[in-house]
């Protein structure tokens, strides 16, 4: 005994040195320094960092104090993005920096970084209003390629408006495939005091209307600092300028070209549109009221596309199998028209996939092939069969355990949620319970995948309110319960 406990214990430290990898396989690993800013980084850095990894191309991380990042800290990295303007990081930050960005590694400056480490900024309309508090870092200047002056004329911007940006360097793989010009609604920075290392790709006319300077100011650089590639945009004040297919597009390509000095994202990226492959869905509703917050249930993810249908006879007017991957219902209708009936089942029986929500186990109560074959279980609105009518019963506290390991719950685990309860449900002896619990007004099951054959099929009894639509458990949730429906887990 005292030999194989000696022999644990010599094993913990053995074990305790196995490296766990914290990138993504064949991802470019970035690093965004945020968390000082006269702009409003808490909306621009999670959206910058959800446009990276939605691009496929990047593993990205966050951080909101760089002061005290040091050259370990940067080693695994390939780029870094600055969405950041305030105070400066101290010697050993930026001597780690300088020496990343010069190894061969990339940089990425946005916007208000332009000016960074001249002071701490006035919060409010983008300028900086304060006289300078230390000396700026000179080392800075010669990376990002340009000075922000306050001595006249003035570094700074007029009105800001929708302008056109020309590219005046289509040979660069940054603009590469991209069309001449792309429109910008932003702040145009001007007077910009450039050195001699930047190469302008990019321009904009700096119309006096708005008050601008009435000639061409650079608005999109490049600058080789040694071994290394920073990519310097003037743009993207706000989410709305951020927005811009322009500049999701230079952004993106910039990044990567920073990265690894060369570009092979598309030569056009819509925020808006999200491009790759997405499962279409269609969400039914109707016959019971419902929060909206509902709705939140999809949105956000840009692997999914989905129409809303307010009733079943709208769902079901025409063949949908062309049209969808997966069903997802969250209604309660009692009748169906036939020719409606067969749309839902020719869906059904194509290996299609279903996700059923709530009390959408309580529709259709006298279609036997809905709640028996289809569902696997069924809330009875009245006695049936020597059964009494189901219960309910809202705003209880349940706590919910996994049943079994599948990708549905993947990830999801225990769960403490205020939702409603169902009791005295009719539930398939063939179901394959998914989630339970031990609330008395419940009948245990609260998630299972039904036994129906013909297509990928599960049925979630949570999701009442919104207090069950916000909660990240039930997110994640729904989302499995999408993905494995449409095969894609």
């Amino acid at each position: 005994m005292r030999t194989l406990l000696l022999a644990a214990l010599i094993a913990v430290p053995a074990m305790a040195q196995v490296t766990i990898s914290l990138f993504q396989p064949g991802k470019l690993r970035a690093l965004i320094f945020s968390g000082r800013n006269n702009h409003d980084w808490r909306a621009s850095t999670p959206f910058l960092r959800n446009l990276m990894v939605a691009s496929g191309r990047f593993d990205v991380r966050v951080v909101e104090e760089p002061a005290g990042t040091t050259a370990d800290t940067l080693s695994g990295y390939d780029v870094l993005v600055l969405d950041y303007n305030g105070p400066r990081w101290g010697a050993a930050t930026e001597q780690a920096v300088e020496a990343f960005v010069r190894s061969g590694k990339g940089m990425v400056v946005l916007h208000g970084a332009a000016y960074a480490f001249h002071g701490l900024p006035v919060l409010g309309d983008g300028h900086v209003r304060t006289a300078i508090l230390e000396a700026p870092w000179p080392e800075y200047a010669r990376m990002i390629g340009s000075v922000w002056s306050l001595d006249e004329p003035r570094t700074g911007h007029g009105e800001r408006h929708s302008f056109r940006v020309r590219f005046t360097d289509r040979e660069h793989p940054v603009a590469r495939g991209m069309a001449p010009e792309f429109w910008a609604t932003d702040e145009l920075y001007h007077n910009m005091r450039m050195r001699p290392e930047a190469r302008v790709l990019a321009v904009a006319y700096d119309d006096p209307k708005m008050r601008g300077t009435g000639r061409d100011e650079p608005i999109l650089w490049t600058v080789a600092y040694g071994k290394g590639r920073v990519f310097h945009s003037t743009l993207g004040h706000d989410l709305a300028a951020m927005f811009e297919p322009g500049f999701a597009t230079t952004f993106l390509r910039g990044a990567e070209w920073a990265a690894t000095g060369a570009v092979t994202l598309p030569s056009w990226v819509d925020p808006a549109r999200p491009s790759g492959p997405r499962t279409r869905i269609l969400v039914v509703t109707g016959g019971h009221d419902y929060d909206t917050s509902f709705y939140t249930l999809f949105e956000g993810y840009p692997d999914l596309s989905w129409d809303h249908a307010p009733s079943q006879r709208e769902a079901y007017r025409r063949d949908l199998r062309p049209r969808y991957d997966v069903l997802v219902l969250y209604d309660m209708p009692q009748e169906i028209g036939e020719a409606e009936r067969k749309h839902l089942r020719d869906f059904a029986e194509s290996s299609k996939g279903i996700v059923v929500l709530h009390h959408a186990i309580a529709g259709y109560n006298d279609w036997e092939w809905y709640w028996r074959e289809l569902v696997g279980g069924k809330y009875l609105l009245k006695p049936e069969a020597g059964r009494p009518a189901s219960t309910y019963k809202h705003d209880e506290e349940i706590f919910v355990s996994p049943a079994a390991q599948h990708p549905v719950v993947d990830g999801v685990g225990r769960m403490h949620v205020w939702d409603e309860t169902y009791k005295g449900l009719w539930i398939s002896p063939h179901v394959t319970v998914l989630l339970r619990t031990d609330h008395p007004l419940s009948d245990g099951p609260v998630a299972w995948v039904s036994p129906y054959p013909k297509s990928r099929v599960v049925y979630i009894q949570l999701g009442h309110d919104r207090l069950a639509h916000i909660h990240p458990g039930y997110r994640k949730l729904v989302k499995n319960a999408i993905d494995w429906a449409a095969g894609k887990r």
